[in-house]
Order: C-alpha cells, then sequence, then structure tokens
C-alpha cells in the first residue's frame, strides 16, 4: 500500500515543461518578441524622428516584415520535413496561391485609378476582356477572398497529398512529384488565358478595405499583423509537436511501418499536417502581398520552393526556432 507524502510548506512547485508549452524562458522569449513587433517597431518607426540613430526606416520595415513571411514557411517546412520526414519542394506553390487570393482582392480595391482608368485591372483591358473571369467572381469581397487564401492551398494540398500518400510515394520521389507541380503550376499562370496577369502577376495596388497601403500607419499595422501571425504559428506549432499527434508525425518519420505495425494509418497524420503546413504558406503568401506589392508566377518557381527547404536545413530541422532563424 502506498502513501503520498505532502510537500514541504514553502516548496517551489515544479510545472512540468509540457503542462506550460515553452517554459519560463520560452514563454519569456515570446514575450520579448511579441514586444518588440507590437511595440518597439512601431514607435522607432512611427514616433522616432527620422533623424534619429533610434529610428526604423520604411525600407527596414519593409524588409522585415517580407522575412517574416519567408519565416512562416519555413515553419511550415519543418512541421513536415523535420518532424514528419516529408521532404517538399513544391511549398511555394501555396504560397503563391495565398498571395494571388489576396491579390485579386487587391486587383479590384484599384478600381478606376488604374493606367486606362477602367473599372477593370489593367491587364484585362489591355487584353480588351469585356467581364471578369468566372473565377473573379467574389474577388471584390474581402471575407471571400480571404476564405480562398485558405481553401485554394489548403484544397490543392489535400487532394496531392491524397493520392501521393495513398500510394504511398515517399522520399525523393515525392520531392520530384512536389516539384513538377510547382513547375506545371508555374507555366500554368504564366498563361495570358487564365486570368491571374500572366508573366506581370499583379501590381501597382492602392488600397486595402478602402485604406491606402501606401501610409506608414497601413503599413505598421500589417507589419505587426504579420509578426502576431508568425508567433501564432510557432506556438501552434510547439503545441502540435508536444501533442500526442506530434509524437505520432515523429514516429512516422522515424519508422513509418512500425507506426502501422501498431495500428495507426500513417496517411491521415500525414495529410492533415501537409495540408495544415499548405494553408500556412498561403496566409504567409497573402500577408506578403501588400506589402511587397507584387505577386508573379515567379514566386512558384521550384528555385523558391527549394530555398524554403534551405532556411529549414541552415536553421536546423525539427526545432521549430531553428527555420525562423534560417529564414533570416
Amino acid at each position: 500500500m502506498s502513501a503520498v507524502l505532502p510537500s514541504p510548506v514553502g516548496a517551489a512547485t515544479i510545472v512540468p515543461r509540457r503542462a506550460m508549452l515553452l517554459g519560463i524562458r520560452g514563454w519569456a522569449g515570446v514575450t520579448i518578441a511579441l514586444a518588440v513587433v507590437a511595440v518597439i517597431v512601431p514607435v522607432a518607426n512611427l514616433l522616432v524622428p527620422a533623424g534619429s540613430a533610434f529610428h526604423l526606416s520604411e525600407y527596414a520595415v519593409q524588409l522585415v516584415a517580407k522575412i517574416m513571411c519567408y519565416a512562416m514557411c519555413a515553419l511550415a517546412m519543418d512541421l513536415i520535413w523535420g518532424y514528419t520526414g516529408i521532404l517538399s519542394l513544391g511549398h511555394g506553390v501555396f504560397f503563391a496561391l495565398g498571395g494571388y487570393a489576396m491579390g485579386m482582392y487587391l486587383m479590384r480595391q484599384i478600381g478606376s485609378d488604374g493606367q486606362y482608368r477602367m473599372p477593370m485591372p489593367d491587364f484585362m483591358v489591355f487584353l480588351n476582356w469585356k467581364e471578369f473571369p468566372w473565377h473573379w467572381a467574389l474577388s471584390n469581397s474581402f471575407i471571400a477572398q480571404m476564405a480562398l487564401v485558405v481553401l485554394a492551398p489548403g484544397l490543392l494540398a489535400f487532394v496531392f497529398g491524397f493520392f501521393a500518400f495513398r500510394s504511398r510515394i515517399k522520399g525523393v520521389y515525392f520531392s520530384i512529384i512536389t516539384q513538377a507541380m510547382t513547375y506545371a503550376m508555374m507555366l500554368l499562370f504564366f498563361r495570358n488565358e487564365t486570368g491571374f496577369g500572366g508573366n506581370n502577376g499583379f501590381t501597382d495596388f492602392k488600397r486595402i478595405l478602402g485604406v491606402p497601403l501606401q501610409t506608414p500607419t497601413m503599413r505598421m499595422l500589417l507589419f505587426v499583423i504579420t509578426g502576431c501571425t508568425l508567433i501564432a504559428f510557432f506556438l501552434m506549432a510547439r503545441a502540435i509537436v508536444d501533442s500526442k499527434f506530434g509524437r505520432v508525425l515523429q514516429a512516422i518519420r522515424d519508422a513509418e511501418s512500425r507506426v502501422m505495425f501498431t495500428g495507426y494509418d500513417p496517411l491521415r497524420y500525414k495529410l492533415a499536417i501537409w495540408t495544415l503546413s499548405a494553408v500556412m504558406c498561403g496566409i504567409a503568401g497573402a500577408l506578403y502581398v501588400p506589402q511587397v506589392g507584387i505577386i508573379n508566377p515567379g514566386e512558384m518557381s521550384p528555385a523558391a520552393s527549394i530555398e524554403i527547404a534551405i532556411w529549414a536545413a541552415v536553421g536546423g530541422r525539427g526545432t521549430l526556432v531553428g527555420p525562423i532563424v534560417g529564414a533570416f
């Protein structure tokens, strides 16, 4: 018969790391990052005079925001490569799809302020189109396009992943077909007939939700949203890898056949994390476009997807923080 010994009065309570998700140092780091993104950078950019050594220029803000979008893609890559053992060389297509979904809305926000002073985007006027293509039907709705930011990369990833994982394609063969996928999508988007601007893509954005994009306040708001989204993605990824679901993913990475023998279905786990990582890249692309001011098929090039894998490899796979550092 066992007995439970009471803790000494005044003794410190030890909280397991898993219960705290990150631990004391981890939460301190997240708090510092949040303070930098939401307080220090806005103050340095908007309130500190331009002549001061502590002033942060618009160029620096835009550059850091761009890299944070890339860091989200690197974090998504770490979930599937570092923790699940799936090397994708096609995640650039999910990033670009999210960017195009946002770009369609931004193009509609231009209104009649384009070069031709017509209510349609300039490239459609140049091609002598008289009406919007069917897939532009809801492009004037911010909510509909934000849903498309998630649905477009998510649906493509789900369908592609279902057939690939069901066929038990893995290793270098899976990497090759993901690269072929992104190359095929890039060639498709280069065509003017698709209604995505051809090789020029979308650019010359004016407004978002009726507010001019070029104002310092709007640029800073987009920066803060991007930084907070990156932090939220990191916390979500940490929660995933520390959960039972995450431990199954790591088991699949180390010995998928043994996971099958113990009664788990690797297809469901791989498909879930694969689709989630694609959605993360899509959201990153949607945040990237209004800050950089352009989206074109070049973002779908195989080289862009390879760069995402390089960031994860340089920073350190299976660490979550490492790929974020690698992107910077």
